[in-house]
C-alpha cells in the first residue's frame, strides 16, 4: 500500500514461557487515518504496539514506519512515533512544562517553546504548565501523557487504551482531541475495548483475538456487511407459540409472547418483510406497532470474537 505510514508483516511474538502473544500479524495503517484495534484483554493489543514502538523485540516479522525499519533504522523510525501508554507513569515532582520539554529533548529535537506551548494549550494544560505533576487530576495526567507523546512532533501516534478508567465526560473530550489531531495530519492508532470509542472515532477497525488479526475493515463497510437488522412487532394479543404458518422464518417470540422479532440481512435488497406481513395476516396474528433496529458494532465484535474462539 503506497500511502501506508505503518507496515507490519509476518509479525509474531513468543515469550520465554512459551506463550505466543502474536501470530503472523499483517497490518497496514494509512496516512492520516484513525485506526482502532479492538480486542478483549490479553488479545495482544499492547504487545503489538510495544513491538511497533521498539519497546519489545519480535520473534519474527518486520515493522516499518514511513519506510524506516524499526530494528535496522530504529532512531529514524522511533522519531516518527508518539506513544501514550496505559499506565500513568510520570515524574510526580516535575512540572508540566519541564516534563513536556524534556520529552522533546529525548528525541534529539531542539528546544521549541512555541511548539510546547501550542501542545499544552491544545490539551487545556497551559494554565497548569508550572504545576507539579503530583498535583494534577487523573484526567490531566492522562492529557499530559499525550502532550509528552506529541512534544517531538510525531507523524504516528499510538494511544493504548486512552480512556481506560476515565469518566464519560473526559472520554468525550479525549475523542474530540483525537479527531483534532487527525485533522492536523497525525495518524492515530488506538487500542480499546470500549466499542463505542471505535464506533465514534475510527475510520477503520481491526479486530484481534488470541494474537491474530481476524478482521480489518472500513468501519462503515463493516457495519454494512455484518450488521443485522431486526424488526420487532408488538402483538395485539400474546402468543404461546409460533403458528405453524410462520415456521421456517427467522422469527422468534420475545417479551413473554407479546412481541415477534424478525432478523434479516441489512445489506440484502430483499428483506422478506412484505411476505412476513402477509403470512402474519394469513395466520390471523395482529400487531399494534413495529420498529426496526440495526446491530451495533458491539454486537458485531462479540459475534466475531465468539466465532473465532469456538473455531
Amino acid at each position: 500500500m503506497q500511502d501506508a505510514i505503518l507496515s507490519i508483516s509476518g509479525l509474531s511474538k513468543q515469550y520465554a514461557t512459551g506463550f505466543q502473544a502474536l501470530k503472523n500479524v499483517n497490518l497496514e495503517i494509512r496516512h492520516g487515518e484513525i485506526f482502532a484495534l479492538l480486542g478483549p484483554n490479553g488479545a495482544g493489543k499492547t504487545t503489538l504496539i510495544s513491538i511497533a514502538c521498539g519497546i519489545v523485540n519480535a520473534s519474527a516479522g518486520r515493522v516499518t514506519v514511513a519506510g524506516h525499519d524499526t530494528v535496522a533504522d530504529y532512531r529514524a523510525a522511533r522519531s516518527l512515533i508518539g506513544l501514550v501508554p496505559q499506565e500513568l507513569t510520570t515524574d510526580a515532582f516535575e512540572t508540566v512544562w519541564n516534563a513536556t520539554s524534556f520529552s522533546r529533548g529525548l528525541f534529539g529535537k531542539k528546544a521549541n517553546p512555541a511548539h510546547v506551548e501550542k501542545v499544552l494549550k491544545s490539551l487545556s494544560l497551559w494554565d497548569k504548565k508550572d504545576s507539579m505533576i503530583r498535583t494534577l487530576s487523573g484526567g490531566m495526567k492522562r492529557r499530559l501523557l499525550i502532550a509528552k507523546a506529541l512534544s517531538h512532533e510525531p507523524q504516528l501516534l499510538f494511544l493504548d487504551e486512552p480512556t481506560a478508567g476515565v469518566d464519560v465526560e473526559l472520554r468525550r473530550e479525549m475523542w474530540k482531541l483525537v479527531r483534532s489531531l487527525r485533522d492536523t495530519g497525525v495518524t492515530v492508532v488506538l487500542t480499546t475495548h470500549y466499542i463505542d470509542e471505535a464506533e465514534e472515532m475510527a475510520d477503520r477497525i481491526g479486530v484481534i483475538s488470541k494474537g491474530e488479526i481476524i478482521l480489518v475493515e472500513d468501519k462503515a463497510e463493516l457495519m454494512r456487511k455484518l450488521g443485522k437488522k431486526q424488526l420487532t412487532l408488538q402483538l395485539a394479543q400474546p402468543l404461546a407459540q409460533l403458528p405453524d404458518g410462520l415456521a421456517g422464518r427467522s422469527l422468534e417470540l420475545s417479551k413473554g409472547g407479546n412481541a415477534l422479532t424478525y432478523t434479516y440481512d441489512a445489506k440484502s435488497e430483499h428483506s422478506g418483510i412484505a411476505e412476513l406481513l402477509q403470512a402474519l395476516d394469513a395466520a390471523g396474528v395482529a400487531f399494534k406497532d413495529l420498529q426496526t433496529e440495526q446491530s451495533s458494532l458491539e454486537d458485531i465484535f462479540i459475534s466475531l470474537v465468539h466465532r473465532e474462539q469456538s473455531a
